[in-house]
């Protein structure tokens, strides 16, 4: 299997038969050997039974029904569990990205492991979606140092070893190329069509903005310090106990030179408090630490990813 489409799909009984169509009118000129991943998250209206009337009459079609919503990034991660192809083709089902792109993203992975779609003409309202859209990615850049002008695009084109391992949460898969970098991949992006939402409702929101503010946190946390959590946690505990430890030097000093109260003052408070603090977080880093062994020991899970290996 040289292509695999994984397209997560809710709710979008109306868009299902003609993204189908153009799938077909986009990769059959390819003279690839590929499949379509079409995997129904849950859906309430008619998409499930409209795809297994699709697949029924084309064995390079697979339905994966989840039994819930379990949400965006689980569908991608369960069509990328299945996925037989080199080359994994992500993409939305609403008809916003066009499958003629698919090309494109493919002339590139010749050269490099995943290639990211700009939407760079997005067809959506500025401040509801482009505004915040262009200050998250701007965001999602400079913190995890991988540069990107659109992480939120579906469509993208991964070769099957950046993926085969990769596990993701939350709503995590557009974080995909922040923590595939930990392997070293080559990351290109390459400008893609938009279109309008003729059909359907959009299933974005408000909660969602949350969301990736809250695993972007995760992800530069496990980008920096997934293997070395005492690094993270150390440095901040050791500054609050060694400043709690002065604030302490200092009152004792008050204490037994000048005679001074201490025990009602709030610097008292704060100096014991951040001495507290910081024992904790040296403690927490230290779990964490055996953690990641035992994490790493008992899954046999590897340190280190070898691009090749020459000689005999």
């Amino acid at each position: 299997m040289t292509l695999s489409i994984v397209i997560p799909l809710y709710n979008e009984e109306e868009n299902v038969p003609i993204l189908y169509e153009k799938l077909k009118e986009s990769l059959n000129p390819l003279k690839k050997e590929y499949e379509i991943l079409f995997v129904d998250d849950g859906s309430t209206d008619r998409t499930l039974s409209i795809l297994e009337e699709i697949q029924s009459k084309d064995n390079r079609v697979v339905v994966l029904s989840l039994r819930r919503n379990f949400g965006q990034t689980a569908a991608f991660a369960a069509g990328f569990d299945f996925a037989r192809g080199d080359i994994v083709i992500t993409m939305d089902g609403d008809l916003q990205n066009d499958p003629s792109d698919i090309s494109k993203l493919l002339e590139l992975t010749k050269d490099y492991d995943l290639v990211s779609g700009w939407r760079k003409k997005r067809k959506d309202p500025f401040f509801r979606r482009r505004l915040p859209s262009i200050l998250a990615n701007w965001l999602i850049s400079n913190v995890t140092g991988v540069k990107l002008h659109d992480y939120g695009c579906s469509l993208k084109a991964y070769r099957r070893d950046v993926i085969k391992n990769l596990k993701i949460y939350g709503e995590m898969h557009r974080f995909i190329p922040a923590v595939a970098s930990w392997y070293g991949v080559r990351v290109a992006e390459v400008e893609v069509a938009h279109r309008q939402r003729l059909k359907g409702r959009s299933k974005y929101g408000i909660s969602r903005t949350i969301k990736v503010v809250l695993d972007l946190i995760t992800v530069k946390f496990l980008q920096s310090f997934s293997t070395k959590p005492i690094q993270f946690f150390g440095p901040v505990g050791v500054m609050s106990g060694f400043l709690g430890f002065l604030i302490s030097l200092y009152l004792s000093i008050d204490k037994i030179f000048f005679g001074r109260n201490i025990g009602g003052r709030p610097l008292l408070l704060l100096g014991v408090l951040l001495i507290i603090v910081g024992i904790q977080l040296i403690g927490m880093g230290l779990l964490g630490e055996m953690l990641v062994r035992v994490y790493h020991e008992s899954q046999r899970k590897p340190t280190y990813v070898i691009k090749k290996i020459l000689g005999p």
